[in-house]
């Protein structure tokens, strides 16, 4: 399992490095980002994910809003990222953390090509809604894994952080949220549990706001219950069972 989890890191650094020139001259090239999302797309997620043994399977046909949305998912796991490269073929910008930024070669692209966010700090997290603008304003679309507390495997789904309804409401873009019904069993944050397969992603319905009439935290409630909802009713009750899994591990009843 170790093995395992080391090559998982060894994968998502070899097309870094063998493509860091190309990601570099992008980054300087306007509308270069374009071409760096398809190539995070087209090349390095399939590469780790094919490599870990992993295929994602559509649960049912993803049909991408003609114009810019937000996308939330459930966020339990490092192969979440390449899950979502994988879904939508609209390039899209992810909220992150800035910790990330430390990690060599690859924080120096991560900063660049992601709006950092300090969660510590609460100019780093009002400053993200200005760089968001930006985004926006390019064509771009968001990504934003909303969940406070996502390293908790014994819990099915955190509660959620405003930011990206905030911005949704702000924008009146819609957003599309996804449940990635799998990645919590498979390929959890703790290197001691997962196996190779299916990463089963279900889109849900694409929330509109133009006719609606909500506030920040009744947007959010709603999104939360979306995604729960789906997470509860898995057939093959996934995450359930990976909870049931860690609450034995640490004695919880």
């Amino acid at each position: 399992m170790v093995i395992w989890r080391i090559w998982f890191y060894f994968l998502t650094s070899i097309p870094v490095i063998l493509l860091s020139p190309i990601w570099l001259i992008s980054l300087f090239v306007p509308n270069g980002y374009s071409f760096i999302f398809w190539l995070a797309r087209n090349l390095w997620a399939p590469f780790v994910l094919f490599g870990c043994g992993f295929y994602v399977s559509k649960v049912n046909f993803f049909k991408e809003p003609n114009k810019n949305y937000i996308l939330v998912a459930n966020h339990t796991s490092y192969i979440d990222v390449m899950v979502m490269f994988r879904m939508s073929s609209t390039p899209f910008v992810f909220v992150g953390k800035k910790e990330l930024v430390k990690i060599p070669i690859f924080g120096f692209l991560y900063k660049r090509a992601v709006i950092m966010v300090d969660r510590s700090s609460s100019k780093s997290r009002f400053g993200v809604y200005g760089r968001a603008d930006e985004v926006i304003e390019k064509g771009f679309n968001l990504c934003i894994f909303p969940e406070k507390n996502y390293l908790d495997e014994t819990v099915l789904l955190n509660s959620f952080k405003q930011g990206a309804f905030k911005i949704a409401l702000k924008y009146k873009i819609p957003i599309v949220p996804l449940v990635f019904l799998d990645c919590k069993r498979k390929f959890p944050w703790y290197t001691t549990h997962g196996y190779p397969g299916s990463l089963r992603v279900k889109t849900l319905e694409t929330v509109r706001l133009e006719n609606l009439n909500l506030t920040i935290d009744l947007l959010k409630k709603k999104v939360y219950k979306m995604i729960k909802r789906e997470l509860e009713l898995d057939p093959e009750k996934a995450s359930l069972n990976a909870i049931k899994i860690w609450k034995k591990i640490k004695k919880i009843d």
